[in-house]
């Protein structure tokens, strides 16, 4: 029964629960014995509390016996990254400086998880204050890819990923600032989206870059991330950014899968040499699919795309190094020094370098550096005008056609260690993402297929404009069912972790 449980689907799982075929308690017994059983490999949780999420199931039978119509995903386990607050466990961002801190608050997400019945299992393992592309800046370890433990689940929301491929989990929820749902989802052969900025809230999200960071979902298909995608989305006063607009369509759009007559266009820049040759290859056939399939296919250029990374990182630092700021020892978290004979400004100063990790140093000091007196415009200011050309690169793509494509990342996944000591190859990770988080409009990750040289998974990226987050699903999930249909199984069943 346990192993039926881990293999079902989220939809299928919560018609079930619904339906009194089985329990939420059972579902989620059988989630927390798979961590116990494989997460000493993989590590993709920072915490598991068996007896509070025992409880949330119980909590949710018995909603469900008294009739309460909670949604097709109550009773559902859920893996929850450690950006989001949560009252009833520590929330660390990954990084020691907030070692064992408990928030007098919910998240605004995770406060519709609960509202929606979902059973949070634990938090997960990332780059510290989401910074980076492998979770190999976790002040906790590395977290495994479960296709290759070797290698890195990606990042910055690696232990969200590894967590869903290894079946620890059948979803779990994520942060994309640059990339970091779509890149890690596309390494462990995952669906994975960045909603349209605004579109989820940051409310209870610890800052990264203000601007970019994004709440989104991961899943092993497409139907059950527009259904997370839709548990917690939509808008709230809390956040001042937030989109005061009605959630797209993106669970109809899920279950259409049909691109008969969509455009889509195959970004030139984005589809270039210094890419793996498997990662183009599989990504070239799921353009032949997509135009198979009735869709008409265009190649789009938007130059402006060459110039994205580099102003990514001089806006990201420079506003993680305002949002940073916050930590100063004074308030929360941990406190260095203070023996009575140090000033407040020595007990920051130490309590900084102690807490703190490497790239989260190097990109404060960037950001304080881009910040700085003389040098504002000629750096972020530029940055921000750069921003403003891919806006509008954008915006003339999706004038002639409905969706862009290309792959989500430039290789599979990496091998641990292997970039740890190089930053500009870590960053390059992000090199087909970052564009979509600095316009702000929507993007999802579907795997589509293995690269033939090393036998990972490949994910093709599908954007669209702001609020039209339904039609990356509506893309996906057609890719999704077609090569399920050539393949007959799921990609997820060629890692080592499948449950059988």
């Amino acid at each position: 029964m346990g192993t039926e449980l881990l293999r079902s689907t989220a939809a299928e799982l919560g018609a079930a629960i619904r339906a009194g075929e089985t329990t939420s308690v059972a579902a989620t017994e059988a989630y927390l014995d798979r961590v116990t059983e494989v997460d000493g490999e993989v590590r993709a949780f920072l915490h598991v509390d068996r007896e509070t999420a025992l409880e949330q199931a119980r909590a949710v039978d018995a909603r469900l016996a008294a009739g309460e119509d909670l949604g097709p995903l109550a009773g559902v386990p859920i893996a929850h990254k450690d950006v989001f607050t949560t009252t009833d466990m520590p929330t660390t961002a990954g990084s020691k400086i907030l070692q064992d801190w408990r928030p007098p608050y919910d998240a605004t997400v995770t406060a519709r998880l609960r509202a929606a019945g979902l059973v949070i299992l634990g938090k997960t393992n990332m780059d510290e204050f989401a910074m980076g592309s492998s979770t190999e800046n976790s002040a906790y370890g590395a977290s495994r890819n479960p296709w290759d433990l070797s290698r890195v689940p990606g990042g910055s929301s690696g232990g969200s990923s590894a967590a869903v491929a290894a079946y620890e989990a059948p979803l779990a929820t994520g942060t994309d600032t640059g990339g970091s749902i779509r890149q890690p989802a596309a390494v462990c052969g995952l669906v994975g989206a960045k909603p349209t900025y605004g579109g989820s809230s940051r409310y209870g999200v610890i800052a990264f870059a203000s601007s970019l960071d994004t709440p989104g979902p991961f899943a092993r298909n497409v139907l059950d991330t527009a259904l997370l995608h839709e548990a917690f989305s939509g808008h709230d006063p809390h956040d001042s950014t937030s989109v005061d607009a009605a959630v797209p369509p993106v669970v109809d759009a899920a279950r259409r899968a049909d691109v008969e007559g969509l455009r889509v266009g195959v970004v030139k820049e984005l589809d270039a040499e210094g890419y793996q040759p498997g990662v183009l290859q599989r990504f070239h056939e799921a353009v032949e699919l997509l135009e198979g399939l009735g869709a008409k296919v265009v190649e789009v250029s938007c130059p402006s795309f060459d110039t994205a990374l580099a102003a990514y990182y001089l806006i990201a630092p420079s506003e993680c190094s305002s949002n940073l700021a916050r930590f100063d020892a004074m308030r929360y978290g941990l406190r260095v020094g203070d023996d009575g004979t140090r000033s407040a400004e020595e007990v920051m100063s130490l309590t900084r370098a102690e807490g703190f990790g490497p790239e989260v140093k190097r990109r404060i000091m960037l950001g304080t550096y881009a910040l700085s007196s003389g040098y504002y415009d000629a750096y972020y200011g530029s940055a921000q005008q750069v921003r403003t050309l891919i806006k509008r690169d954008f915006d003339a793509a999706f004038g002639g056609v409905d969706v862009l494509v290309s792959p989500t990342t430039p290789t599979t996944a990496f091998s641990v260690g292997e970039r740890a000591s190089d930053p500009m190859a870590m960053y390059l990770a992000d090199l087909c993402t970052i564009p979509t988080n600095l316009a702000g409009n929507a993007a999802l990750s579907v795997p589509c297929g293995l690269a033939p040289e090393d036998g990972l998974p490949v994910g093709l990226q599908i954007m669209a404009p702001v609020l039209a987050d339904d039609r990356t699903y509506r893309v996906g999930a057609a890719v999704e069912a077609a090569l399920n249909s050539q393949r007959g199984s799921e990609l997820l069943s060629g890692t080592a972790f499948a449950v059988h």
